[in-house]
């Protein structure tokens, strides 16, 4: 922390209007965009420059995305949004997939009623809900970005979604990690569209740091361009994924495509010690979740806990067992399940009587009769937009699996996502290996998937003071319920926030993951004394995340260092 405020003071006093990146964070005085993709952080920042504001800069970043991050950017996804203006009004939009009108809660059932199985785009073994046709979701993005803009944007749409064009036309020099996968599907992935994705028209590879160029996404964003959402869900692109559907064995019909429709939602909402948090309301469980957390933690004596020691871990680890169990239980689309009993979930009363139960001597163990585990693949991507006028959005939206379904129209060139594998497969069976039964996320007709994607911003003293969000599938509630817990109750600037380790329980599987080379072994071996069992991973989620900081007005943007082409870009 000493050298981050020095570094502070140096800026301030120094290259107070400039933006700078050093050691991961990005200081500025107007705006920043935090994103995946430097590419398409320097667009978003670029609307801003024209005047824009967050929800222009947001719309625009995220069409760049889908051009320089396939593998989770998108249209062929879908996701959530939150807004908060420079007022402190929040809103949400909702732009998750649905299921097609012709999806069935046995569709991925055989005849013996067990799960159907198969190859998946990287040639492993997978369940049929996540591969094929049939995994498509009716996509949700170029709706909701759409229905942002057309609340909340002051620039012309045609504006926002022409430098994403730009850059399919042109090309942009193909990062090493696009490569590394251009290189893998071409030898090992079962799907034509993907062995073929990264080449030229030679047939070649793009080699890595050459120019890659889609001139069919190209097409399909002018289409987004001239017509707005209409340009998707109406005319030739909507008949082509249509007679794609049918060619390939999907169920999505052009009747599913007119039919969807993006909403704005009121956020979920929760006080942690004077802050404000406002996060996304179902079919997305991780505003529900991430606030019963803090509620949780607010109840417990941090002072007398010290960050990444046992006692800490072991109290996260179970509040995280308490909180994810209630989620399997209770949540789904609320369209379709009225009764979820949000409110009390989020409510202080609830907390403590689950605080109650949590004995720091050791571990609780997590019953497969009752509950399950969370939702939502890998392909999830989250930027972060603080502008000059005060407002800020936070936006995660994803295709689930890494590159979603591979599948892909090579007349369209863009990716469609395998999002049914988000409902709960098989009706009435929960294993302790995380298979989920329960009725609030049963496949049905036009029913939003229940997600775990947590876009959250926490406002002090009426205006936004954190922004954040990650993708990381089955992990986000989690790294964004720590990053903010790290802020708020631990005081880290919000890059050392994001850096520092992280765990992930889910109820089931009843395990503990956990950054290798973050954690002590001592540490290790004293949880496992108390009865959790530990498995290490590589990482946990790519945050995103800007820190405003109201007294000096300057705004201090991050990208974790696990994401490898991502930039936090300021002006």
């Amino acid at each position: 922390m000493k050298h981050i405020n020095h570094l502070f003071s140096i800026i301030f006093l120094f290259v107070f209007l400039q933006a700078i990146d050093a050691a991961g964070q990005t200081y500025a005085k107007n705006g920043i965009v935090a994103s995946s993709n430097k590419v398409a952080s320097e667009i978003g920042i670029d609307i801003l420059k024209k005047g824009g504001n967050a929800i222009d800069a947001s719309v625009a970043t995220a069409f760049a995305l889908a051009v320089t991050h396939p593998a989770a950017g998108n249209i062929g996804g879908g996701g959530f949004m939150v807004f908060m203006d420079s007022s402190g009004t929040t809103t949400t939009i909702d732009f998750r997939e649905k299921a097609p009108l012709k999806a069935s809660p046995n569709m991925f059932l055989d005849i013996d009623g067990n799960l159907t199985k198969g190859k998946n785009l990287y040639g492993q073994e997978s369940t049929g809900n996540h591969i094929g046709a049939k995994s498509i979701g009716v996509p949700g993005t170029v709706a909701g970005l759409y229905l942002a803009h057309q609340k909340y944007g002051t620039l012309p749409w045609a504006v926002l979604v022409q430098p994403s064009i730009d850059i399919a036309e042109n090309g942009f020099p193909l990062t090493w990690s696009l490569s590394r996968a251009a290189a893998y599907f071409e030898t090992n992935s079962p799907i034509p569209f993907l062995q073929d994705y990264f080449k030229k028209d030679t047939g070649e590879l793009t080699p890595f740091g050459e120019l890659w160029k889609q001139p069919e996404l190209a097409n399909t964003l002018s289409e987004i361009r001239d017509h707005g959402q209409d340009g998707f869900y109406k005319g030739v692109v909507a008949k082509e994924i249509v007679r794609f559907m049918k060619e390939n064995g999907g169920i999505i019909t052009m009747e599913d495509l007119s039919r969807y429709t993006a909403v704005e939602r009121n956020p979920i909402k929760g006080t942690y010690k004077g802050y404000d948090i406002y996060s996304m309301a179902p079919p997305s469980s991780g505003g529900v979740v991430l606030i019963e957390m803090m509620n949780l933690m607010e109840l417990a004596d941090l002072d007398s806990i010290e960050f990444n020691s046992t006692a800490y871990v072991h109290l996260v680890a179970e509040v995280m067992r308490r909180a994810f169990a209630d989620r399997a239980e209770y949540l789904g689309d609320t369209d379709f399940n009225v009764d979820s009993p949000l409110e009390m979930l989020t409510s202080k009363a609830f907390a403590k009587k689950r605080f109650e139960h949590i004995d720091m001597s050791k571990a609780s163990v997590s019953d497969s009769t009752k509950f399950g585990q969370i939702y939502d693949g890998s392909s999830t991507t989250h930027f972060s937009v603080a502008d000059a006028k005060g407002n800020a959005v936070s936006l995660t939206y994803t295709l689930e699996h890494s590159y979603g379904s591979g599948m892909g129209s090579s007349k369209l060139g863009f990716i469609f996502n395998n999002e049914m594998g988000d409902f709960n497969p098989k009706p009435g069976y929960t294993s302790t290996s995380g298979i989920v039964g329960t009725n609030p996320n049963l496949i049905q007709p036009e029913k939003r998937m229940l997600s775990s994607m947590t876009p959250t911003i926490v406002a002090k003293d009426g205006k936004p003071f954190l922004v954040i969000g990650t993708p990381g599938g089955r992990t986000i509630i989690n790294t964004v319920f720590q990053t903010v817990l790290n802020v708020l109750a631990y005081d880290m600037q919000v890059d050392t926030a994001i850096e520092a380790m992280k765990i992930h329980h889910q109820w089931l599987p009843d395990s503990i993951e956990y950054e290798k080379g973050l954690l002590s072994p001592d540490t290790v071996k004293a949880l496992e004394r108390m009865n959790h069992t530990l498995v290490p991973t590589n990482s946990l989620g790519e945050l995103m995340g800007i820190q405003i900081d109201a007294k000096n007005t300057i705004k201090i943007g991050a990208s974790d260092s696990s994401s490898p082409d991502g930039a936090a870009i300021g002006y």
